[in-house]
Order: C-alpha cells, then structure tokens, then sequence
C-alpha cells in the first residue's frame, strides 16, 4: 500500500512539474466516471464530452494548485461538479424544436414536456464508469441512477439540489466532502439534500425491469410489431399508463390510447421501418430506419423503457444521436 502511495505522489511530483503523461495516468481511471457524471447533471451526452474536455483541461491548468487535502478523484469531482453547474445556468431554458414534417400534423398531445433537450447515452460507454467505488450513503443502485426516468427526474431540479443529490444519494460523498466541493456549508449541503429528495420523490417512476429473458421477450415482440406495422400486437405490449415523448420537441403522450394514436400515426405514413439494436442508460434501444424509395435512411432513436410484463415508456430520440452509438446514418438496400 505504501508503495501505490509513493507512486501516487511521484506521479503528483511529475504533472505539476508539466509532465502531460503523468497527468493522464492520474486522471485517465476516472475519465468514464466524471462523463457519466457529467450526464447525470446535463441530460446531454455532448454537454457532458464538452464539459468533461473543459474540466481535464481545468484539471491540468490548475494542477499546481492542488494541495492534496482531498483525493485526485473527489479534486476532479469538484471541478467537474462546477463546470456543470455554470454550464446549467447558461443553457438551462434551451428552446424546444417545433415539429418539422411540413403538411403533417400529428395527433393532439396530451402534453407538453418541461425537458426537451435530454439525450441517451450508449451503454458501450459505461464499462467501468458505473462500477466505481461509492460512500456508503449512496442511495441508488449505480444501474437505477443512469437510467432515462432517473437522468429526467434530475433536470426539473434547480441546480444546486441536482449537484448535491448525485454527489450524496448517487455517489455517496460524505455532506463535508460535497460542502467543500461545492464551497457552502454542511447545513446548506443537507437543506438542499432534503429539497432534492423530496422532489425526486414526487417525479421518479417506479423502478424499471432489467435486461432478463423476460425483457429480451418483450423486445422481439416489440421489433416484429413495429416492423410489420402491427397496430394491435403493438399496443398489446403497452402498460395502462404508457408514456412516450420525444425530445427536443416537446409533445408527449401519455396513456395506452394516446400513444396507439401517434404509431398509428406513424404506420399511416405507408413507410415501413427497420430497426437496429443497441442500448442506452442500460435499457433497450433501437436505430429506427425508414424504407423510402431513395433507400434505407436512420429517422431517430427509441428507447424502451420496461415495466412488469410491458412496455411503460417510449422515449424518441432523432438520429443526431446516432454518431454516439456507431450506427450509420442509412442502411444497404438490399437489407
């Protein structure tokens, strides 16, 4: 143990010393975590790339400053949780997309969204960045909390509640710990603990399925339904209370009959779709292509949302996403 200690602070010695190689063997192991946590706080995997480079690149301007007080880790945590928190009050009312299929309007909404600038993230990307070492009053299981419903909840929350919700209930700092990071007190870190919770209380669904062969069920059924154009095997697989939206445009529908009418919508176009597997926030997810006849061409991304026997959300994302899962933008003809 001594001896990881001594190469710790010789590694330390070296990057304030203006070492680049030693500076990225101190933070590299923790590169995946700061960008799982960077989405947690922004809902948007480009924000959070944007504000992880911001915050290595912070890291490495700053690294004289840093006294070893606190571990390299929670030190990086602080200046990420930071970088998040300015980038939220710049960005925090982004304007919605209006619906752009000119001379095609779709059903009535049941609503509007509050959150429309949210976007998935690959589950190829969270290979050793939810696996990490917690406090041990970390509240929610490390798949739960990057799950759609969690990363939604956390964007009605103002964003000092956000940021000590995650860095307490998720990642399990200690409340002095957080007070430091976030430069306030230990009373103010647990007022607005105490305010988060309430507020995810009131908006987190119940927690989803996990990948099983029951899910794995439920997917196929889903992928032949949709492919077919199969209104009714469709919506035999949607909960009483289904729930689909589809950021950055607002409309959401909410309700087994709601959402029927917006597939039917959809399957009424005459086009017919293929779907392409991946996953994302540990759920199903598919690339959604489009046969037209100038070919195969990615329209956006759905993730399925399970609970119980069913399908209880379908979130839609459009194919500006798709770079970040390595799916094309269209597919072979011949598919």
């Amino acid at each position: 143990m001594a001896g990881v200690e001594l190469a710790r602070t010789d590694l330390m010695s070296r990057a304030q010393a203006g070492d680049g190689e030693a500076f990225r063997a101190l933070t590299e192991p923790h590169r995946r975590e700061l960008q799982v946590h960077c989405y947690r706080m922004l809902g948007s995997f480009q924000d959070a790339e944007d504000v992880l480079q911001d915050t290595m690149l912070a890291a490495w301007r700053g690294l004289e400053r840093f006294d070893g007080r606190a571990s390299v880790r929670s030190w990086l945590y602080r200046i990420a949780t930071n970088r998040c928190l300015d980038a939220l009050r710049a960005a925090r009312r982004r304007p919605a997309k209006a619906w752009d299929i000119p001379g095609i309007e779709p059903p009535q909404p049941t609503g509007l969204g509050e959150i429309h600038w949210l976007e998935p993230y690959p589950d190829v990307l969270l290979d050793g960045a939810i696996n990490v070492p917690l406090g041990p009053e970390a509240r929610y299981e490390q798949t739960e909390s990057i799950s759609l419903a969690f990363v939604t909840a956390l964007q009605i929350l103002p964003p000092r509640q956000l940021a000590v919700l995650i860095l307490r209930d998720v990642l399990g700092f200690h409340a002095n710990e957080v007070a430091d990071m976030l430069d306030t007190t230990v009373e103010s870190v647990k007022s607005a603990l105490k305010r988060a919770r309430a507020g995810m209380r009131r908006r987190l669904p119940v927690t989803t399925a996990g990948d099983s062969p029951a899910e794995d069920a439920i997917v196929a059924k889903f992928v032949r339904a949709y492919e077919s154009a199969d209104i009714d095997a469709l919506v035999a697989l949607l909960t009483d209370d289904v729930f689909m939206s589809m950021p950055p445009i607002p409309l959401e529908y909410r309700g087994r009959e709601s959402v029927a009418r917006f597939c039917a919508f959809v399957f009424g176009s005459g086009h017919r779709s293929a779907l392409v597997p991946t996953r994302a926030n540990g759920q199903p997810a598919f690339g959604v292509y489009q046969r037209t006849p100038t070919g195969i061409h990615g329209v956006g991304l759905f993730v399925l949302t399970l609970a119980g026997n069913g399908i209880s959300a379908i979130t839609r994302f459009e194919n500006t996403v798709f770079p970040a899962f390595g799916l094309p933008q269209s597919l072979p003809s011949a598919l």
